[in-house]
């Protein structure tokens, strides 16, 4: 059943719709929301969530509780293509858990809370940003991982990557979900503004593997589910640029690394030189490599897992 959970009249007669689709199983059960859409040019979740909906709706008998799936949290964003609220120039996950009469944006918030609110269990689903591709990943904060890894681990992802609390912001819907109780699991794969369908139907199958373990899904799950590597925040070694120019890399994600591997170059267009050649100061997996081209001094070039 589709519920509208926000509305908001906009210019030139158009209508701001934040919607979900509420399925719900011929048993009584527990309560999942799967959610995604947060960032406007995140898209990798909207598959996930056509994945799940058409399948959960032609297997309702085989459902316990209620799933409920919300695939734009900022429709705005994902109209016009941009990562932010538009108009109002914010990012959408750094205003939870919002306020009621505010401005429209924080309305939004907080109606999207008051109607996640009281779930058992959410999954946040994200792309990486249009600059990097990830292999798929939960990102938990250190203060609730005793709560969620052993969630995290039915996913069906490569590798839970916890994190030291002070880099976790406490105005994003994960933390502002977690501190009401709802047991919330940030998801992060592939690249901005794009889908990767091997991804989508891995975190799919995680999806029903989950419910499955929490007593929410009584049929087959028709897919080997990886076991993920657990990492600590100083278990991951950053690669940045040392020069300015085109990055080529030489290896994808999910490489496994030996130190003083070839990860890529960077090259000068302008002088035909090779600027920099990127190496591993590690062994590893390389969980993140540089999707936009164009870098400068500094810039994000890779992650590896440091075995």
């Amino acid at each position: 059943m589709i519920k509208t959970i926000f509305s908001a009249g906009l210019p030139v007669d158009e209508q701001l719709l934040i919607q979900k689709n509420s399925i719900r199983g011929n048993h009584e059960g527990k309560r999942l929301c799967v959610v995604t859409g947060t960032h406007g040019d995140e898209l990798e979740g909207q598959y996930v969530c056509y994945l799940l909906t058409e399948f959960l709706q032609r297997n309702t008998d085989k459902i316990s509780g209620i799933v409920d799936i919300y695939p734009a949290l900022n429709p705005l964003g994902i109209d016009s293509i941009t990562r932010g609220f538009p108009g109002f120039d914010l990012d959408m996950n750094r205003i939870f858990p919002g306020s009621e009469n505010k401005s429209l944006s924080d309305s939004a918030a907080f109606s999207i809370i008051e109607d996640i609110k009281g779930a058992d269990f959410a999954i946040d689903i994200h792309a990486s940003n249009i600059f990097l591709r990830e292999l798929p990943q939960a990102r938990i904060n250190v203060n609730t991982a005793e709560n969620l890894v052993s969630y995290a681990e039915m996913l069906n992802i490569d590798l839970v990557w916890i994190h030291p609390a002070a880099t976790v912001l406490e105005s994003t819907l994960a933390h502002s979900l977690n501190s009401l109780g709802v047991k919330t699991i940030v998801v992060e794969m592939g690249v901005g503004m794009r889908i990767t369908t091997s991804y989508g139907e891995r975190l799919f199958h995680g999806i029903l593997n989950l419910m499955k373990n929490i007593g929410m899904f009584s049929g087959d799950v028709n897919c080997e589910i990886t076991k993920p590597m657990i990492v600590e925040g100083d278990g991951v070694e950053f690669v940045n640029a040392e020069k300015s120019g085109v990055f080529l890399p030489d290896k994808n994600y999910g490489a496994k690394l030996h130190k003083g591997d070839i990860i890529g170059r960077i090259v000068s267009p302008l002088t035909g030189k090779i600027l920099s050649t990127v190496t591993s100061e590690t062994n590893g997996l390389l969980m993140t490599i540089r999707a936009y081209p164009i870098v400068y001094e500094g810039s994000l070039l890779a992650r590896i897992i440091k075995n």
